[in-house]
């Protein structure tokens, strides 16, 4: 039987940023549809310009994040599922906020005090899209909020597990803490 707190995911959240754009805008950014790439430097201002220019959907993703949602409405208890990860402490950070709590998850994020909160356009052009990620602060997690009292209870609390691999280059050290603790209390721990 599912219970408050049962899933735990770990992982680098981002806030999905999806509109239906213009073919000067994909120009401008040098964006083609029907791709999915990491952001450079010339991508940094698209985001702030969809967000003012376009009818935007504000959507809290990162792979670990989308799961977590899903589970969370297939259990449909309040609080079944967990999640952490890094955001920056800016508009989007709260908007992620804003859009998991709603969802039901119980996110305990890490707010990093330099690093803007990881974003994903999602350009869409006639029924096409395209992708472009800036990882930002989700590359920011740190093990010292995992081992805060407040977050560790999750983990003690939770019986199964979810960290995507995207996660092993960013926080190696609290995934093992995690996996040390499923291991030890005989616990499932998936790392995909």
């Amino acid at each position: 039987m599912a219970s408050e707190g049962i899933l735990l995911g770990m992982g680098n959240p981002l806030l999905d940023i999806s509109a239906v754009v213009d073919d000067s805008f994909l120009q401008k950014y040098d964006i083609k549809l029907n791709n999915a790439i990491l952001a450079e430097d010339k991508h940094l201002p698209m985001y702030n310009e969809m967000a003012s220019k376009y009818t935007v959907e504000y959507i809290a993703g990162g792979a670990t994040q989308n799961s977590i949602k899903v589970a969370q409405w297939m259990l449909q208890i309040p609080g079944a599922t967990s999640y952490m990860g890094c955001i920056g402490k800016d508009k989007f950070g709260e908007e992620m906020k804003k859009n998991s709590t709603k969802a039901g998850v119980n996110v305990h994020y890490y707010e990093d005090e330099a690093a803007p909160t990881g974003t994903c356009a999602v350009c869409v052009v006639g029924g096409e899209r395209s992708l472009i990620a800036n990882l930002s602060a989700a590359n920011c997690y740190k093990s010292e909020h995992l081992k805060r009292p407040e977050n560790w209870a999750l983990v003690e609390k939770a019986k199964y597990f979810y960290i995507a691999g995207f996660f092993l280059t960013v926080s190696p050290e609290s995934i093992m803490l995690v996996a040390e603790h499923a291991a030890a209390n005989n616990k499932v721990k998936l790392v995909q």
